[in-house]
């Protein structure tokens, strides 16, 4: 088996990440879902990722098997939360967003990999609080962050542009070390 391992992107890996991004799109649109339909997330949006170092590379072997952003900070999209509460408000929390596996590594279980090695990055840095959100019509994430123990802490609206307010609506998770 290759080595698998995280590492933080740089602007010259944009070609090896949009590919990944889009596979993700036609994926979510395959599974009726309304998220990432709108152009977003788009090239600027991950350039930005890879220049504030947010951004971050699944590696098996030398390829790139997945991206994942991570945000250590307040999100503004999480200031409100619908239908529950956040259980940690006063903690520093890591955000995971735009989180995709490239489609010749399906079914590898290589979203666990990720997680781990995301939340022991930020773990080393000191922080114990975790978030993410997700579609309600994208199960596949869904089951990966409760495996990993995060819980739904209820709905959020995100800023991405939609025709549908309800297509901003995501369910919001929690994990807490």
């Amino acid at each position: 088996m290759s080595l698998i391992y995280i590492k933080q992107a740089r602007q010259a890996d944009l070609p090896m990440i949009m590919p990944i991004i889009n596979q993700a799109k036609a994926q979510l649109k395959a599974d009726g879902s309304p998220q990432w339909q709108d152009g977003y997330p788009d090239e600027a949006a991950l350039t930005q990722d890879i220049s504030a170092q947010q951004c971050w590379l699944l590696m098996v072997g030398n390829e790139v098997a997945g991206t994942a952003t991570m945000i250590v900070g307040n999100d503004a999209n999480y200031a409100e939360i619908e239908n529950g509460a956040w259980q940690n408000v006063t903690d520093s929390y890591a955000t995971i967003h735009r989180i995709a596996i490239g489609g010749q590594f399906g079914g590898q279980h290589l979203s666990h990999y990720f997680f781990s090695d995301l939340i022991s990055q930020a773990y080393a840095q000191g922080v114990r609080n975790f978030r993410i959100d997700t579609h309600e019509l994208n199960k596949r994430m869904q089951a990966v962050v409760t495996s990993f123990g995060y819980q739904y802490r209820g709905k959020i609206y995100v800023d991405e542009p939609a025709e549908n307010h309800e297509d901003n609506a995501r369910r919001a998770y929690e994990l807490n070390l």
